[in-house]
């Protein structure tokens, strides 16, 4: 079975997310399992520098506004997942990240550069308009807002020739994200008038890239069975809760694996010392290290409680930011990675010169980091308002470090809540709190904290979430069949 998988971004070439991780890891273990995958991805300088033997292999022309752009293809480091990527040095080949420019605004031309990687990919989609005579998709997976427009570019050609097109899915990463612009996008991406309407890609009163997908795709995904019944609500809908819940029988949830090659605490590259479920004492060791690179206190008793996340509303944050001070002076640690709002980000920044010792917040990306917070951390703070999937909570599984959590999306999927059944039958992996507000956060972290103070009911947790199942194998078997059921309608 031949899938391209479109997406606006893909670890380890270029990430802002976990959108990234998943367009990484899935493709990957997608082929392992028999299928033909190919990433299609815009070229950005890190995409066209990362990639292995790079050479181009066709031209597409006719596109809207730019006229043409080079299709390249190289293989993923590592992994050896065949890439197509798009160069365009005017749309692609700038200083800056893959949405935002380097003073943090979104580029102005989004609409552009990522209506041409969906046109490109709906291009690549049927044999009347691809320029490759030897590969066509049996599946276009789109991801995202950034692909969104893929489906509608699809519908409407298949329309107009009657040719027979690949199948389309969209993965829903978080519908929070929508792409929407003015409705001048409609007529200069090369739409039709007639799909600028309710019961298209109008959505109040903007031409919307996600509403798009959401409409004319042939199948929708989201990436945890929680969060695809929850966007069917007007709490986490965002608008399109009434078209989502429609298509409520077109809407599949597999939650997302982790790559278990690059997140394994036995063999991480980054950590100072390593371990596993069955030899946890160099844990210890690694926190030690942690707490010495970012200048808090040795101290193996106090509780190192760990962040690596978006500061922004929809983590939660500054509710943890509100409950603080008070865990400090109980004696906890805090060890912060991340950036977003700059009060949340000026409010942990104070927080730490207030505590030099006791909170280290460091405002950016860095990878090395990631891996030895989630390592050396006692416990990962996550208390999202709302998330899709998550996959942070999920590398403290894998590493040992237990999380608090809200009861959403791929958090309530992915952890269970350390009630007295779960501890009794030691299927127990972490706390879920039992509102989303600052209140209901100290709570489920003190009654984190008493367990951590009882070793061996602290192992039992830990060792419960090093042993689960975390990898792709299970996820893309899913996505696997749900292709085949897609093909047989």
């Amino acid at each position: 079975m031949r899938i391209l998988f479109v997406t606006s971004e893909a670890f380890p070439l270029i990430k802002t997310g976990g959108l990234a991780d998943v367009s990484g890891s899935l493709p990957a273990a997608l082929n392992s399992l028999g299928a033909d995958v190919r990433i299609l991805i815009p070229g950005y300088p890190a995409v066209l520098e990362k990639l292995i033997d790079l050479r181009i292999i066709a031209t597409m022309d006719q596109l809207p506004i730019i006229g043409s752009v080079k299709l390249l293809m190289g293989t993923m480091p590592e992994t050896g997942v065949n890439v197509m990527a798009i160069q365009s040095p005017f749309l692609y080949e700038r200083a800056g990240g893959p949405y935002i420019n380097a003073e943090g605004s979104d580029w102005t031309d989004n609409p552009l550069r990522f209506g041409i990687l969906s046109r490109v990919a709906a291009n690549l989609a049927s044999s009347s308009t691809s320029p490759l005579i030897d590969w066509l998709p049996d599946v276009v997976h789109c991801n995202d807002w950034q692909s969104g427009l893929t489906p509608a570019f699809i519908h409407f050609h298949q329309l107009a020739t009657g040719m027979k097109h690949a199948k389309s899915i969209l993965s829903i990463h978080n519908l929070a994200f929508q792409g929407n612009y003015g409705a001048e996008w409609v007529a200069n991406l090369g739409l039709p008038a007639e799909s600028y309407q309710i019961e298209g890609l109008e959505y109040y009163g903007q031409m919307s890239f996600l509403k798009a997908g959401v409409y004319y795709a042939d199948h929708l995904a989201t990436v945890s069975p929680t969060y695809g019944l929850e966007i069917q609500t007007p709490e986490y809908g965002f608008g399109m809760q009434g078209l989502l819940a429609k298509r409520n029988r077109e809407i599949d949830g597999i939650l997302n694996g982790i790559d278990l090659t690059e997140w394994n605490p036995i063999s991480d590259p980054y950590l100072s010392a390593h371990y596993d479920a069955a030899h946890l004492e160099n844990k210890s060791v690694v926190k030690q290290a942690l707490q010495q690179q970012l200048g808090l206190s040795s101290d193996s008793k106090a509780p190192l409680l760990g962040v690596v996340s978006r500061l922004t509303y929809q983590k939660g944050l500054d509710m943890f930011l509100q409950v603080a001070e008070p865990l400090i002076q109980q004696g906890c640690q805090i060890a912060l990675l991340g950036s977003g709002e700059k009060s949340m980000e000026n409010g942990f920044k104070q927080l730490a010169m207030r505590y030099p010792q006791q909170v280290a917040a460091t405002i950016g990306y860095n990878e090395p980091l990631s891996h030895n917070i989630m390592a050396g951390a006692d416990l990962f703070i996550m208390p999202s308002r709302f998330e899709p999937c998550g996959l942070n909570q999920m590398y403290g599984l894998r590493y040992g470090t237990p999380s608090v959590v809200t009861r959403t999306g791929g958090l309530a999927d992915s952890i269970r809540d350390a009630t007295p059944t779960a501890l009794g039958d030691k299927s127990a992996t972490g706390f879920v709190m039992a509102a989303v507000n600052a209140d209901a956060l100290l709570h489920t972290i003190a009654r984190a904290l008493t367990y951590f103070q009882e070793p061996k009911l602290w192992k039992q947790i830990q060792q419960a979430g090093m042993k689960t199942e975390l990898g792709w194998d299970k996820s893309a078997q899913a996505y696997l069949n749900l292709y085949k059921k897609m093909l047989l309608s």
